[in-house]
């Protein structure tokens, strides 16, 4: 039987999609990465009986990245991002093992049906499963490759996508990696210089990346422009006149004035005294007029957001989240879409039946689908999906209350689109009151249409350091962001200006529809942005000056804990993110590692550069190291990289590298080794270098040292403790043993294994994965494998 692999973009589709094709008659499994499902079940494809596979990726597989030695800030010119530094594919996340998952369900697959979302992002993503699968898929199929085309997922339109396979569109995936490789080396290159630019300078930015973005910076160009106007507004005093006119018992009726407003107030006085002359209000003039209000266009995503936002007080992000789950359950069509008209071949009458359950909008259904509904109005037919539309009823107990709401918007919206104008009389009545005019109008409704188009502005951005979001989802950038944005205006506007990123979308259009060359939009895009660069950097100062107003300078910042190794003076630990070191008579400024306490580790110094080390602790993981602030920059030996402390030094003979107090191989992770934490006691502990693995031990022993001695089971270093003598497990007599913390049977009720704060139950009663390591790269880098000692180990291991 033939083998057919299908594949969605995010799990539940799949899930949704499946039941749809299967009739319900599929069975499902957990795939290997644990993320993704698989459904199974067999069917009729091209005439053939087949076994199908329905699975899923988790958005993109792959991500674009520069090569190792390009990702090094201070070895790499960020001008060389332009050009030179060569870029590859990298799995977007590691941990979902996305490609050996794909790879093990595609293995012996006859062909592929790709039901990626139908937008250029799911064009690129399909070949991105493709690029995965089709080195293990069965050759000789003339053609084994299928697009599915789809815009919701009801039985209707994904049956009718199955019966429609088309291929995918190697254009529209183009124009995506021609964007992702854009945005990777503009937003790199400028994100680069000005972060080491502006952290080298002032202490009190708090912000660990000072970033870039083709259009980030000009989405917060818009919030800027915003406060700039509400700062810049003088508000102006001025008066008004009010008259109200009585006729019997009914209620009074406020006039306005014709004049408006007058800025002096005597002169306002005057008007009034004019007006006082009479008691009565005589009036001039009745007028009616009838007029129109248009119903709205077909919904678009643009749309959506900007009514969520000022009617349901909804914010972009959650509402996405819901129109995508909104999507995936089958309620509403798929919410991404610029497209305001209706397809000529779009169901409007069979959307329109569905509501008619609905106690909320019954009526007017019903009075449409007998009267005729109304031909929509022209939109713009922007090529991608059609309008965002509901696709069957629902009620609030299935969709919860935000869903219920953004449901109900999206409905009313649609049944707007087919009604008939909203059409009112509108009354306007001229008073003379003394020698003043005045005015009302009212308005009564001849023709109801559904209101449901809110003109309101809605800024989409809230970016972690230059926006801040207040009471009423308000959007207020903050000194950062300001200063950011007035130095781009000062030093080339079209950086904050969305009209060069408006030209480039119009190159990636054009990739996208195939009338353009890629490599060559590519190149030209980027020769602008290069030249952009240069002139930037040759113009920091203009922006500087905004900056030295605001922040105080690095040198002012922070307060005296280590000593400079170069000049022995104490270097000033600036604890604001990024939290640093830095040494104002040498002018240089040293990394730290973030998120954790940083303290002085008891004087002690490097040997190989006198820097006084500090101690980096993590209260919620309960790990901590020293490191030397010059070696964690600038690593001193070939096989250690930027970032490492002293538990990752392979130093031979420091008293606090990882060939000093290394013990073994960590018991999870493969890479990491156990390392003494000599900080630790009384309440002893081992933590790995790698992962978040920590090894409570020994707890009240007085001293705990690592020996020269070898385990003769594991080649994990032997461990020597000197206990207490009141808590010492020993006969009484003695207070020290010297063993192995993996093998040795005394020591076995007295270690105790926990995940960064949590307590570790993997290896309860199972044979263990892994014996201990040596020291790293010393005279016990190979380790043997503990054998059943792992096992005895995994035991107590709790």
């Amino acid at each position: 039987m033939r083998s057919v692999l299908m594949v969605a973009e995010k799990p539940s589709l799949a899930q949704a999609i499946a039941k749809i094709l299967s009739k319900g008659n599929c069975t499902s499994r957990k795939g290997l990465n644990g993320a993704c499902s698989v459904h199974e079940y067999t069917g009729i494809f091209q005439g053939q009986t087949v076994h199908f596979k329905m699975t899923s990726v988790c958005g993109h597989v792959m991500s674009l990245d520069f090569i190792g030695k390009y990702n090094n800030w201070d070895k790499v010119d960020p001008a060389e991002l332009f050009s030179k530094a060569p870029t590859e594919k990298k799995e977007a996340n590691p941990k979902l093992n996305m490609v050996k998952f794909l790879q093990v369900e595609a293995r012996g697959s006859d062909c592929v049906v790709l039901w990626l979302d139908c937008d250029k992002e799911g064009e690129n993503i399909c070949f991105e499963v493709l690029d995965a699968i089709q080195p293990v898929m069965n050759k000789g199929s003339a053609r084994s490759v299928y697009r599915a085309k789809f815009s919701s997922i009801t039985d209707t339109d994904i049956w009718n996508a199955m019966n429609r396979l088309g291929e995918p569109n190697h254009n529209e995936a183009l124009s995506v990696d021609a964007r992702q490789e854009l945005d990777l080396r503009i937003g790199c290159a400028f994100t680069r210089f000005q972060t080491k630019y502006f952290q080298g300078k002032y202490g009190n930015l708090d912000s660990s990346l000072i970033s870039f973005g083709p259009c980030q910076t000009p989405t917060l160009g818009f919030c800027v422009e915003r406060h700039d106007k509400i700062q810049s507004f003088k508000p102006e005093t001025y008066w008004v006149i009010q008259a109200k006119v009585f006729k019997g018992k009914e209620s009074p009726l406020t006039l306005d004035w014709n004049r408006v407003r007058v800025f002096d107030r005597e002169v306002g006085q005057m008007f009034v005294n004019l007006a006082k002359t009479s008691r009565d209000a005589q009036v001039e003039l009745v007028s009616k007029k009838e007029k129109t209000k248009q119903r709205p266009q077909a919904l678009n995503t643009v749309e959506m957001l900007r009514v969520a936002s000022s009617a349901l007080g909804m914010g972009p992000q959650h509402t996405m989240q819901i129109a995508e789950r909104l999507y995936t359950q089958g309620y509403i069509s798929y919410p991404r879409t610029e497209t305001t008209h209706y397809p000529a071949n779009f169901d409007l009458k069979g959307t329109l039946k569905q509501q008619t359950n609905n106690p909320f909008w019954v009526e007017e259904v019903k009075a449409l689908l007998s009267t005729g509904i109304n031909q929509p109005r022209k939109g713009t037919d922007a090529g991608d999906h059609p309008p965002i539309t509901p696709m069957c009823a629902a009620t609030e107990a299935e969709l919860g209350s935000d869903g219920w709401r953004l449901y109900e918007y999206i409905t009313r919206h649609f049944i707007a689109t087919v009604s008939q104008d909203c059409k009112y009389l509108q009354t306007t009545i001229e008073f003379s009151i003394g020698t003043e005019a005045f005015s009302c109008s009212g308005r009564t409704l001849i023709s109801p249409g559904t209101d449901a188009s809110i003109p309101v502005h809605i800024n989409n951005i809230c970016q972690r350091n230059y926006v801040t979001v207040e009471s009423g989802r308000k959007l207020k950038p903050t000194n950062l962001g300001i200063v950011l944005v007035h130095g781009y205006y000062k030093i080339d506007a079209e950086l904050v200006l969305p009209t060069i990123r408006s030209a480039v979308e119009k190159q990636l259009n054009l990739i996208a529809q195939g009338k353009a060359n890629y490599h060559q939009v590519l190149q030209h895009a980027l020769d602008i942005f290069k030249r952009k660069f240069h002139y930037f950097v040759d113009s920091i100062t203009n922006m500087d000056e905004l900056m030295e107003v605001s922040f105080s300078p690095i040198a002012a910042t922070g307060k005296p804990l280590s000593r400079c190794g170069k000049c022995h003076r104490f270097m000033k630990y600036i604890q604001a993110k990024p939290s640093r070191l830095h040494c104002s008579h040498c002018d240089e400024t040293y990394s730290l590692p973030q998120n954790g306490a940083i303290k002085l580790y008891k004087e002690l110094r490097c040997p190989l550069d006198d820097f006084e080390l500090v101690l980096w602790t993590s209260g919620a993981r309960g790990k901590s190291y020293p490191l030397c602030p010059y070696c964690f920059s600038n690593p001193p030996f070939r096989d250690m990289k930027k970032g490492m402390g002293c538990n990752e030094c392979t130093h031979p003979s420091c008293q606090h590298s990882l060939n000093s107090l290394g013990i073994g191989q960590c018991v999870e992770c493969d890479s990491g080794v156990l390392v003494l934490d000599p900080t630790s006691g009384p309440k002893w502990r081992m933590a790995c270098n790698k992962c978040n693995v920590v090894v409570h031990f020994f707890e009240h022993a007085h001293k705990v040292q690592v020996a020269q001695e070898s385990c003769d089971v594991c080649d994990a270093s032997l461990v020597a403790v000197d206990f207490n003598k009141t808590r010492t497990p020993l006969p009484a007599s003695e207070t020290q043993h010297t063993g192995c913390v993996f093998c040795d049977p005394v020591f076995q009720d007295l270690v105790e294994l926990k995940h960064a704060t949590m307590r570790h139950s993997m290896y309860r009663g199972g044979g263990g994965r892994r014996g201990g390591r040596g020291r790293g790269r010393g005279r016990r880098g190979n380790a043997k494998k503990p054998k059943d000692k792992m096992a005895a180990l995994a035991a107590y291991f709790v």
